[in-house]
């Protein structure tokens, strides 16, 4: 892989796993000590960080060194979703089937373990997608309400994250973008997000005083809902990459 790569440095480099050839995409951090290699979480790149000194090469090279990391993490990876009547789609951490009625509202409703949804059989994807979006929005600008209000804080404009790598961020100037993917995940997980950046709004950094802050704001069990995402999140960005 190496010696193609110097010959056309334009190319986008690729370590071959199980006949596929899945690009690697190598970022420069400032605050990066080490080399750290990550799997997107729909599989589609190898994500290597290296400091701003590092070489592109030995980044290359570790990927291919990691063949097999690689594959494991790919196989591990959820099945694709089939966008169709009768897939099954995560809302709230509860399974739902997906039942078209063509004369039924093109909005989505959920009823007794189904979403039903009308229109054209070709819209669905587009169509679940932008309802998800918008239970989202209406759940996290509900969850960022009652968090602030317990942390003290003015609620800042929610804004939705499409990121491939955070579940929410807290910029210096406070606002918060939480990824609206978590409206599949179980309630209490979505809400210890929400709770983990207005702890930020408190103390912004991950001192013993955000964590004890984060503690007093969220009801239940931080480990577990952390635990929950490290096991199931990449499931998330099945649906919709």
């Amino acid at each position: 892989m190496l010696d193609w790569l110097r010959r056309d440095p334009r190319a986008v480099p690729t370590v071959e796993v199980s006949g596929r050839a899945v690009p690697i995409v190598v970022r420069r951090l400032e605050r990066a000590r080490r080399m750290t290699m990550r799997l997107a979480p729909d599989g589609s790149e190898v994500r290597i960080s290296i400091p701003r000194w590092g070489r592109t090469a030995e980044a290359l090279a570790f990927a291919e060194s990691r063949h097999a990391w690689i594959e494991r993490q790919l196989n591990a990876l959820p099945p694709a979703c089939a966008w169709q009547p009768g897939s099954a789609i995560a809302v709230r951490g509860q399974t739902l089937t997906i039942r078209h009625e063509p004369k039924a509202a093109r909005r989505p409703v959920v009823r007794d373990g189904e979403i039903i949804v009308g229109g054209e059989e070709a819209s669905l994807p587009a169509r679940l997608r932008r309802w998800l979006e918008a239970e989202a929005k209406a759940l996290l600008t509900e969850d960022l309400a009652h968090y602030c209000a317990r942390a003290n804080r003015a609620p800042p404009v929610l804004a939705l994250s499409r990121a491939q790598r955070r579940w929410g961020s807290c910029a210096a100037n406070g606002a918060i973008r939480i990824n609206w993917r978590l409206v599949m995940a179980p309630d209490f997980v979505r809400r210890s997000v929400v709770a983990h950046e207005v702890a930020h709004l408190v103390h912004f950094d991950h001192s013993p005083a955000f964590h004890a802050c984060l503690a007093a704001l969220f009801e239940g069990d931080v480990a577990l809902a952390n635990d929950w995402l490290k096991r199931e999140g990449r499931s998330l960005y099945q649906p919709f990459g």
